[in-house]
This record gives C-alpha cells, sequence and structure tokens, in this order.
C-alpha cells in the first residue's frame, strides 16, 4: 500500500461529511438577526433617507427614537400594515413618499414597501417607525 494512501482516505472521507453538515446546520439555523433597515425616498427617488433599527435584545440603533419604535412594531407583532396610527390633520397635496421596510423581526424575514400621498399621511399611518 502507498504511503499517501491512507492520508488520501481519510481526507475524501472528512470532506464528504464536511459537504453534508452544512447543509443540515443550514436547515436549522434561525434567521440572523440583523435588524430592520426602514427608508423613506421622495417621488421618483429625488431624495431617499434611512435608517438601521434593532428591536432585539432591545432598542438601539441609530433611530432617533427606536424606543417608541420598537413598541409600535411590537404592538402590530411585525405587521407593518398594522402600525398604531397617530392621527393628525394632513393636507391634501400630493407628493408622494414611497417606504421600505427589510431584514428580520423575532427570526421572520421582513419585506415590506407602500407608497403615502405625502409625507404627513406617512407620519399620521406609521407614528414614530418612520420619524428619523
Amino acid at each position: 500500500m502507498h504511503p499517501m494512501r491512507p492520508f488520501t482516505l481519510a481526507a475524501a472521507a472528512l470532506l464528504s461529511l464536511g459537504a453534508i453538515a452544512p447543509a443540515q446546520a443550514a436547515d436549522t439555523a434561525p434567521a440572523p438577526k440583523r435588524g430592520l433597515f426602514l427608508s423613506v425616498s421622495g417621488a421618483e427617488n429625488a431624495w431617499i433617507r434611512g435608517v438601521l433599527l434593532h428591536c432585539e435584545p432591545g432598542p438601539r440603533g441609530a433611530h432617533p427614537q427606536a424606543d417608541r419604535a420598537c413598541a409600535a412594531i411590537a404592538r402590530a407583532r411585525g405587521d407593518f400594515d398594522a402600525l398604531p396610527d397617530d392621527p393628525h390633520a394632513c393636507t391634501k397635496e400630493y407628493e408622494p413618499v414611497l417606504v421600505n421596510v427589510t431584514g428580520s423581526y423575532k427570526g421572520r424575514k421582513v419585506a415590506w414597501r407602500k407608497t403615502y400621498p405625502n409625507a404627513c399621511a406617512l407620519d399620521a399611518d406609521t407614528g414614530y417607525v418612520f420619524r428619523f
């Protein structure tokens, strides 16, 4: 038997096990806890702003009102269509704003977007979440 043959067989066996292990690990791994990236853009993307918000394990990130934004998202159970309103009067001017949310919340992927007729309507419908 060639002196390198046992080493070659052992290496091949380890490589084949390594090819199987990552696939199994990926099936059981939880979704990454990278947080939520919130963005707001004007008509035809004339301007845009965004912020990263982490609500787990506690509110943090660059969002200026992270505590209140995370509380609103928790109250809506992560459903951005169900965010608590902050009703107030808005003008009827049409200056559309597009909002996007991507990332993960409580281990679930989030991808949400909506267009509002103006910034005031966005604020009234989403409260603290997009106040950055």
